[in-house]
């Protein structure tokens, strides 16, 4: 089998941001190589990671993984990364005007990451959530109650406006997978509460159905890496205002 043309590089350990490309690559049977996933003796594990983002590989110096290999191209930022590869692998819609609205879309997505990614690090990254209980209960509520509901209504409106079940174009496009990841998540992160909006974005349910089918042998394998308390997306009960 020739080599992969496209190079993933992510923490081997979370599906975080990287997973949103792995499903790019999926979705449209696009062999892959996932480096960091590899052994360290074949030049894998995290040692991967650290030569890009320690500018030991040739190309531009990424700050953060994800980051994307192809040819001579070193492209991180996940929304600059979706950006490249959905024209590329067939996930982009047709005209200007819609790719423009997927990359609006798209973004927006990454700013629900972010705050997802607050609830359980308010006081910023150089803090573990054991450092700040009580701040991260304040911010999870303010996210679950004033937040989750009108960033879901968003997208539950783009779907309706586009009339074809997908967020925009005729079919399925990298946005597509990216709100599905996203919805994924939220269910994970926030049973309860996702569980209580869940029934006023029916659109958005059926797009994430819809994806799951076409992703079906891919979530089954052990490609597809689980959520835990080590990613963007994680349980903890007292967050979702569920714990006793």
């Amino acid at each position: 089998m020739a080599a992969a043309e496209y190079t993933l590089i992510y923490w081997p350990m979370l599906p975080g941001r990287g997973e949103f490309v792995r499903l790019m690559f999926e979705a449209s049977g696009t062999a892959y190589r996932d480096l960091a996933r590899e052994p360290k003796e074949k030049g894998g594990g995290v040692p991967a990671v650290l030569r890009y983002t320690r500018g030991e590989v040739p190309g531009p110096t990424p700050f953060a993984a994800p980051i994307l290999h192809h040819g001579d191209r070193v492209i991180a930022q996940l929304p600059n990364i979706v950006q490249y590869l959905a024209p590329r692998l067939d996930l982009a819609p047709a005209g200007e005007a819609e790719q423009v609205l997927a990359h609006q879309l798209q973004l927006t997505i990454g700013d629900v990451v972010n705050e997802v990614h607050d609830t359980h690090h308010p006081l910023g990254n150089g803090f573990v959530y054991e450092d700040h209980p009580e701040a991260a209960l304040i911010r999870a509520r303010f996210f679950r109650e004033k937040r989750l509901r009108r960033w879901l209504a968003y997208f539950e409106a783009a779907i309706e406006r586009s009339a074809r079940g997908w967020l925009v174009g005729e079919r399925l496009t990298a946005v597509d997978l990216s709100l599905f990841q996203l919805l994924e998540g939220l269910a994970f992160a926030f049973p309860r509460a996702f569980g209580e909006v869940r029934a006023e974005i029916p659109r958005s349910m059926t797009l994430r159905a819809r994806v799951a089918e076409q992703l079906a042998e891919y979530l089954a394998s052990t490609r597809r890496l689980p959520f835990s308390r080590h990613g963007i997306f994680r349980d903890y009960p007292e967050l979702d205002g569920s714990a006793g």
